[in-house]
């Protein structure tokens, strides 16, 4: 992986609280995962990121080797890792969302 390509993502994921790496933009996404996740994240009301990679492989691949996780999209809440709607759909299940969410954006 390329540093420059790193430092990018790393750059990325500091700036915004809630940053999902996907298919697409918010106003025309390319996949119904990356759709289904900007759906979850609405319904709480924080601002949130969705950065298309689809075009661009060479980051894909580096989000994929930093973060062992095959698919897209990838959610980052507060700089750490959460994976997709797959973990994130049993965290809310739990009560475990809001409580996240609200600290990421304490004194914001």
């Amino acid at each position: 992986m390329s540093d420059h390509i790193q430092e990018e993502i790393d750059r990325e994921i500091e700036k915004h609280k809630i940053l999902i790496y996907g298919k697409g933009t918010k106003t025309e996404p390319r996949c119904g995962f990356t759709a289904e996740t900007m759906e979850f994240f609405d319904k709480y009301g924080y601002e949130y990121a969705l950065l298309d990679v689809l075009e661009n492989p060479l980051k894909r691949e580096a989000l994929t080797k930093m973060t062992n996780w095959p698919t897209l999209p990838k959610v980052f809440i507060n700089g750490t890792f959460y994976g997709d709607t797959d973990v994130l759909d049993p965290m809310e299940a739990k009560g475990e969302i809001e409580p996240l969410l609200k600290q990421a954006f304490e004194g914001t």
